[in-house]
């Protein structure tokens, strides 16, 4: 945009340094487009910008001066009312001054020596159209919550430090809250707020005596650019610390994701990266703290790669629906009661893709939706087909995600898979995971309601692994109860792990559902489970997720089983 010299003339500017030829040099750059007032310390500015307050469009502030600095003037200019709408640059050749200065809520800043003059000019006038536009960027930028800076703030301040001095070394630090939906559900808001302004306090603290700014970007999530650390644990463990001091007794965790300095590696993308390596830990209860390396970055690929292909995936069958056997073993002997459909990936070019690499990967992309519709119109196929040829109906529990609750065509899809091919409601059972139920309770449990009216049978899967109480599952609407397997790896071996599997039982006596024990693995736990009273298992004891042909001859197995005992 080009504003004539003669429309610039009539705004004001003050120039402070205490150098008479850094004053001159400022002066003729900008002379011909403004007024210029000048000043040769703090005090004597603070004097004319008292008497010019309501003309001045910006100062450009020195901040190494005698009688008074420039950071008592900046400090003094931004915690006065009648002041603080004024914009100020300052100037220096200190890196540490310039980030010290930004914190304490300048504008911009022009580094020494002046050599640069159209884009001194440029900055200048920048400053002033954001400032007379109403977008002015000032101390007021700040989230109010924690008084840390916003994000457009940071991240306008970020990438101008990036700019400007591309050769600083600095680190992206990314901090989130482990679960912090379960935080403000189970201690309330008030509650979540203060732990908010803890970290902010701890963060602030940590600014203090580092150089770099931070911002909370997000409701739970803190962005800080510093300078490199040797130690990041040690950064984690204090605002941790800080954390403890104020929720006492409220089991609160903290995690954090680092993207070191690379030379050239644009801001934007190392917070990228840095946000990155704070979801690997997500959920991961011994590792709190994750540096984005090489090995990240080659995940990373990977996860774009599967992102790209995933529809093409869906079109020509690479995903192939597996089968893993539930047994009644309350009967002699165990006899096949039902299914869970587990998905694989046949990739053309990457082979055989773990369900663990993109199963999560598609939920925080929004994308599992994709992945659960294929699931259930297989399993529904299957189901048919079976009965078809086999004579025998088997019920195949599908999996339901967090993100399938805001489809608001759901219940459609599954009454439109229960008429097309002319199954009962019962067949299809839908597993929801623990977490889903706390990270989305109202909607979730309505969601259920509904599809249970229609004959739908729900279980709650991975049970133990989440957050929820023994109050919020009073109220939660299950059929069937299943029980994480880490429950029953070390039975045989643990006293008090078979112990918490009596108690799992015992609560699902209490809510009148039966249990599905996941894991079971050797002939000894799953005696002990029997005599537990747990009516359902599944593992690889009986067998492995397998594909619908292999399942097939279990089925088959089955039948001739029942034939024999003349059932």
């Amino acid at each position: 945009m080009i504003i004539s010299k003669q429309l610039k003339r009539s705004q004001l500017v003050l120039i402070v340094d205490d150098q008479e030829i850094n004053r001159d040099v400022l002066g003729m750059i900008l002379e011909d487009y403004y007024e210029i007032l000048y000043a040769s310390d703090g005090v004597e500015a603070l004097e004319i910008i008292e008497e010019y307050r309501d003309r001045l469009s910006v100062v450009l502030l020195d901040l190494i001066m005698p009688r008074m600095d420039g950071f008592e003037v900046l400090s003094r200019v931004r915690n006065d009312e009648f002041l603080n709408a004024i914009p100020v640059i300052v100037l220096t050749a200190e890196r540490s001054a310039e980030l010290r200065a930004l914190e304490m809520g300048a504008a911009d800043f022009i580094t020494k020596p002046f050599d640069m003059h159209e884009v001194i000019l440029a900055r200048v006038g920048r400053i002033i159209e954001l400032s007379e536009g109403r977008q002015l960027i000032s101390a007021a930028e700040h989230d109010r919550l924690t008084m840390l800076y916003s994000r457009n703030f940071f991240f306008e301040y970020v990438n101008r430090i990036h700019t400007y001095h591309p050769d600083w070394p600095m680190d992206a630090i990314v901090v989130d809250i482990e679960q912090f939906h379960s935080v403000n559900a189970l201690n309330g808001r008030e509650f979540g707020d203060r732990v908010l302004q803890s970290i902010g306090d701890g963060i602030r603290g940590f600014l203090s005596e580092v150089e770099g700014m931070a911002s909370r970007v997000e409701a739970d999530r803190f962005n800080i650019f510093c300078r490199c650390l040797d130690d990041h644990q040690k950064l984690l463990d204090r605002l941790q610390n800080e954390v403890y001091s104020y929720a006492r007794g409220a089991n609160i965790r903290l995690r954090m994701g680092v993207m070191p300095w690379v030379e050239g590696l644009e801001p934007v993308v190392q917070f990228d990266r840095a946000r990155a390596a704070c979801n690997m830990v997500r959920g991961d209860y011994k590792t709190h703290l994750m540096v984005y390396d090489e090995d990240m970055q080659r995940r990373e690929m990977l996860n774009q790669r599967l992102l790209n292909d995933l529809r093409r995936a869906v079109e020509d069958k690479e995903l192939k629906v597996f089968y893993q056997p539930k047994y009644d073993i309350q009967c002699d002997p165990p006899r096949l009661s039902s299914a869970e459909a587990l998905i694989r990936w046949n990739h053309p070019e990457l082979g055989l893709v773990s369900p663990g690499a993109f199963i999560p990967l598609f939920e925080s992309n929004g994308q599992i939706g994709v992945v659960d519709n294929y699931v259930w119109n297989e399993a529904a196929r299957q189901i048919a087909e079976w009965r078809e040829k086999l004579g025998v109906t088997v019920p195949v529990s599908v999996n339901l995600s967090r993100v399938d609750v805001f489809d608001p065509t759901l219940e459609d899809t599954f009454r439109g898979l229960i008429d097309r091919y002319g199954l009962d409601f019962k067949c299809l059972k839908l597993e929801v995971t623990e977490s889903a139920y706390t990270d989305n309770a109202e909607q979730m449990i309505e969601l259920i309601n509904r599809l249970r009216a229609l004959g739908f049978e729900v279980e709650m899967d991975d049970f133990g692994s989440g957050y929820s109480s023994l109050n919020m599952l009073s109220y939660m609407p299950i059929d069937v109860l299943k029980m994480d397997m880490k429950f029953v790896r070390n039975i045989e071996h643990s006293e008090k792990d078979y112990q918490l599997v009596q108690v799992v039982l015992d609560i699902a006596r209490y809510l009148k559902v039966p249990v599905v024990a996941e894991g079971v693995e050797t002939e000894r736990q799953l005696q002990m489970l029997r005599d537990a009273g747990c009516q359902l298992v599944q593992g690889y004891y009986f067998s492995r997720p397998v594909p619908p042909e292999e399942f097939e001859k279990l089925i088959i197995r089955e039948k001739q089983i029942q034939i024999k005992r003349g059932v």
